[in-house]
């Protein structure tokens, strides 16, 4: 048992992240067609739809071909096929074993995973600014470490100061801004009765007008803090006892959320 751990992890930090030396096995005549096209010639040539995550602008769509055992990422934005990527096989669910490229990629996957006691990864590639996993399972293992903080509502935990860290923080929480958003800035414990405050207009507002309006509505702020290019404050609501993270980039507001806990929220 301990040998095929120690072999695990020696496959996991040693092997390459090769998959974007992938070929994206003639793919590249789908972009720009219609998305319905698209997938519909996908299909004739055995790729199979895995998932679909929507993005800010765009969805990825993510397509697993099992004779090949490769998998692309797709970018999909005004209806058409914008982009097509490959990427590493636990981007589509994938647990694949044996020699070779594929393999390789789980094992590397694996690794990143124990390495933050995780059972799998909780990004994908396009949740990275260029749409690429880290070449160095280190950088992703950080990068992910960051995504889980931000996408679980978990206070911001750099210790190392890593830069993959605080994208992957700015990451996770939008990517919760955008799971959530159809609570309209509402409690996220969803407890009994108790009032809450609608914040979701605030969002695109500029920070300080939104900073005093969020005082205005009865919150306090009881912390922050710089992640990259953006930063994150916290308020508290004593009569709603909400606990709310907001952040901002460019001078306004992007993204209000509920988190729950916080520990100024008290």
């Amino acid at each position: 048992m301990r040998l095929m751990i120690t072999l695990v992890a020696s496959a996991a930090l040693l092997a390459p992240r090769f998959a974007h030396a992938q070929k994206a096995n003639g793919l590249n005549d789908l972009i720009g067609a219609r998305a319905p096209g698209g997938e519909t010639a996908l299909q004739s040539r055995g790729w199979v739809h895995i998932k679909t995550d929507q993005g800010d602008d765009r969805a990825w769509s993510y397509w697993w071909q099992p004779a090949q055992k490769s998998c692309v990422s797709i970018a999909v934005k005004e209806g058409r096929f914008d982009s097509i990527t490959p990427t590493t096989a636990p981007d589509c669910n994938q647990k694949v074993s044996g020699k070779g490229p594929s393999g390789s990629a789980v094992a590397a996957g694996v690794g990143i995973a124990a390495v933050i006691g995780a059972i799998a990864l909780a990004h994908k590639s396009h949740n990275h600014d260029n749409g690429q996993h880290y070449d160095d399972d280190a950088s992703d293992s950080a990068y992910e470490r960051g995504f889980r903080d931000g996408l679980y509502s978990q206070t911001y935990d750099n210790y190392d100061r890593s830069e993959p860290y605080s994208r992957g923080y700015e990451a996770g929480v939008s990517q919760k801004g955008r799971e959530t958003s159809y609570r309209g800035g509402h409690r996220s414990d969803g407890a009994g009765y108790r009032q809450s405050v609608d914040l979701n207009d605030l969002v695109d507002a500029r920070a300080a007008g939104a900073d005093s309006e969020m005082q205005r509505r009865g919150f306090r702020n009881v912390g922050g803090l710089k992640s990259g290019m953006s930063s994150y404050t916290y308020w508290f609501n004593d009569r709603t006892r909400q606990c709310v993270q907001m952040g901002v980039a460019d001078g306004r507001v992007q993204n209000v959320a509920d988190i729950g806990t916080y520990q100024g929220c008290r």
